[in-house]
């Protein structure tokens, strides 16, 4: 019978008598509440800093101390052992030894070893037509030709460069400020500068009487060639020299029609040979040389280059093959040797060891020291202040370090003569 006293307890007996499975349901309900109501599902995880060396970071002052047991904090399911079994097939096997509390599956992944090389097919960028592979195209090739061809007379008897004959002209650079005279002394006659000894001169004269005249260099016609004036005015392309030969000690800055004169001039072939009159690095002229020619070849693509030891100027059948190495320059300095690159061609060297001073002091053809003097008793291959100062400031002043630098530099103008060749050889003539 129905209870007077509660009525609403009595259905609720009734509701379950009549309700197998409302029963069942509930049942099932407390129980899994008394038993996963405490369970966490997901732990919080608080991640660790960003920087190391900080307590709790990722290198923490001690690796191997143990951390405290957490305190009021349900315990994170410690992580299952895998192990890993060798297959024979490409894929691993990976077993557990918990039970995976979710079973699902996962399709195969294909892992190539570590050391195999998977080949890759380019499509190279189709060339334009008649492009060499330094970019150098028969139009180009042939201006270069052009304006390199009358340095070199035939291939000589034999093999090497020792052997051929060559003849040409050098000028000093004259450029915007600066002091480009400086390994160099002049004379004004009748408004006209003309260079009468000092280090271009004394190099070109080395070279001639050393090949008995085979390289023939006008040594005693060395002028300073004036870069900033228009391009129909520039002995640059009217005489056609292998190099302008460019120093100093200062800070300079190139006008902007210097830079394009030496722009054209080393497209058609030409070189600029820059020396230090500060031997090492960061001097003054150091600093603005490397900078101004970089106006000259701005290209992103091309930078300052050191020239290793296998360079053809000490390899490819040098005029001295004995000079393998960059030779120590004015107070021993010995930096390298650095190239600015055109068509995979040298148009700028860069020798930062001073060997312009040290050819202010010029040598006989028997290897000593040049201490004749002319008629007013001036020596007449030999600048004085270096001389009275030799092992004072000006040191390595002796017959076989300045022997060296002379050969290298012989070596140097050698490669510039020669190096359009087997480029050039089959282009067209304009």
């Amino acid at each position: 019978m129905p209870s007077a006293k509660n009525p609403a307890f009595q259905k609720l007996i009734d509701k379950f008598s009549n309700s197998r499975d409302f029963t069942i349901s509930f049942v099932l309900h407390v129980i899994l509440v008394a038993i996963f109501g405490t369970t966490v599902l997901f732990q919080a995880v608080q991640e660790p800093p960003d920087f190391e060396g900080e307590p709790g970071g990722f290198t923490s002052g001690d690796a191997t101390a143990t951390p405290p047991p957490p305190q009021n904090t349900p315990q994170v399911p410690t992580t299952p052992n895998i192990s890993v079994t060798p297959n024979s097939n490409p894929i691993n096997t990976i077993t557990t030894v918990a039970p995976s509390p979710v079973n699902f599956t996962m399709a195969q992944m294909i892992i190539s070893p570590v050391n195999a090389t998977t080949p890759t097919t380019e499509i190279a960028a189709p060339k334009p037509a008649a492009v060499g592979a330094d970019g150098l195209t028969n139009a180009q090739a042939s201006a270069i030709k052009a304006f390199t061809g009358g340095w070199g007379k035939g291939t000589g008897s034999g093999t090497g460069t020792r052997n051929r004959e060559f003849e040409f002209t050098a000028y000093l650079g004259k450029y915007s400020g600066g002091n480009w005279n400086s390994t160099v002394q002049t004379i004004n006659t009748n408004k006209i500068l003309t260079i009468w000894n000092g280090s271009l001169p004394n190099l070109l004269y080395f070279m001639q009487s050393r090949s008995k005249n085979k390289v023939k260099t006008n040594w005693k016609n060395v002028e300073p060639i004036d870069l900033n004036v228009p391009e129909n005015q520039c002995k640059l392309f009217s005489v056609k020299p292998p190099f302008v030969f460019m120093t100093g000690t200062r800070d300079f800055k190139l006008s902007q029609l210097e830079v394009d004169n030496l722009q054209k001039y080393i497209r058609l072939g030409g070189a600029v040979w820059g020396d230090s009159s500060v031997p090492g690095r960061n001097s003054r002229f150091d600093i603005a040389f490397r900078r101004e020619m970089k106006r000259v070849i701005p290209d992103v693509d091309k930078d300052w280059e050191a020239l290793p030891l296998n360079h053809p100027i000490y390899t490819s059948q040098p005029y001295y093959p004995e000079i393998r190495e960059t030779p120590p320059g004015l107070n021993f300095y010995r930096e390298p040797i650095y190239a600015l690159k055109i068509y995979g061609e040298i148009a700028i060297i860069y020798t930062p060891n001073d060997y312009g001073d040290m050819w202010q002091i010029g040598l006989t053809e028997q290897g000593q020291i040049d201490t004749r003097r002319n008629a007013s008793h001036q020596l007449v291959a030999i600048r004085e202040e270096i001389w009275q100062n030799r092992e004072i400031y000006m040191r390595n002043i002796t017959p076989d370090s300045l022997a060296a630098t002379y050969k290298f530099g012989t070596n140097v103008v050698i490669h510039l003569l020669t190096r359009w060749e087997s480029k050039t050889r089959t282009a067209s003539s304009l």
